[in-house]
Order: structure tokens, then sequence, then C-alpha cells
């Protein structure tokens, strides 16, 4: 074996442009990656949001069953008290609605609360679910009035991308189920 094949065996390495090339082609996929995957983790969190929202309104409604009482589930800051202004974001609150009222009153019995939401969440929901869902001992929906109550609230997870929002659709038969907002909405 010649001498210098025995350097060139005890010198291998990379060169200087190879290195560049190495990481220049490491930066370009990161670069392609680094978006989809902030898109990945934004669809997660708003699927997380809205699926405890869900798991919410089926409590309520089996709660209702079980107990064989009206549940309400309405949109809290605190555990003491519905709010009358605001979005769901900022918790919501179930209890035993003795007096069909959708107020939450000294006597009546607080089944579970859920502090607000960190920043960036806006949930809303359209007239007749915008502030309480009621839930009759027999699983249905009424508003306080008497009448059915159906309804859809949107979650909305408010970034400068473009993640669809989420829906949570009440049926007239107290039924919650999700959906992916139709169209192009925009949040705030």
């Amino acid at each position: 074996m010649a001498i210098w094949q025995r350097q060139a065996r005890r010198f291998a390495g990379v060169t200087l442009t190879e290195m560049l090339l190495v990481v220049s082609v490491t930066s370009i996929l990161l670069g392609l990656g680094i978006p989809s995957f902030g898109n990945m983790l934004r669809s997660t969190r708003l699927s997380s949001v809205t699926n405890e929202l869900l798991v919410e309104f089926n409590l309520a409604r089996s709660e209702a069953i079980r107990r064989g009482q009206r549940v309400v589930l309405c949109k809290a800051v605190h555990a003491l008290k519905c709010s009358a202004s605001g979005g769901w974001e900022q918790g919501w609150l179930m209890f035993e609605d003795a007096n069909n009222n959708a107020w939450l009153d000294e006597g009546e019995t607080v089944v579970r609360f859920r502090p607000a939401l960190p920043p960036g969440w806006q949930i809303t929901g359209n007239a007749s679910v915008s502030r309480y869902v009621s839930y009759h001992p027999l699983g249905g929906t009424y508003l306080t009035g008497g009448g059915f109550q159906a309804g859809t609230l949107t979650i909305c997870l408010l970034s400068p991308s473009n993640t669809p929002s989420r829906q949570i659709v009440i049926n007239s038969t107290g039924r919650p189920r999700t959906q992916v907002q139709p169209g192009s909405h925009v949040c705030g």
C-alpha cells in the first residue's frame, strides 16, 4: 500500500462544502416543515377544546337523566353565578336548575365548574345557546319559556393562521355533535 493511501485513510472526513450542503438542505426541509407543524398543533388544540366542551354537554344531558332534574350548562366567570355577557371561553358552570330559570340560585346544586380558557380563544353561541343550554330529565333541551332549544356554538383559536373553526351543534333532541365550520369563518 502506498504512503498516500495510508494518509488518506487516516485523514478521512467531510469537506466544508459537504457540510454547508447538508446544513442548507436541512434548513430548507425545516423551513417547509415547521409551518405545517404549527398548523397541526393549532388544529389539535382546537379539537381538544371542542371535545372538552362536547363532553360537558353530554355530561349535562346524562346528569339530567340520572338525577331526574333539569340540569343547565351556562357560561360563567366563577362557580357561583352564570354570566349574562361575554363568551363561553370565560368558563362554564353546570348545575341543577330546580326552578327552571337557567340561573344558579341559592340551594341549587353545582355539578361542575370549568374556569376560563387561556387567552386567545373565542366561543360564541347563536341566539338560543348564547348564554345557556338547559337539559330536562328526558335528555332534551328546552328554553326556560318552554320552547325546544337547538343551536350552534362556534369555537375559534384566535391566531394569524387560517385554522378552520369548529362547531358544536345541539339538535332539537338535545344531542350535541361536532363539525368543522363550513366555508371560511374568520374569528375575532
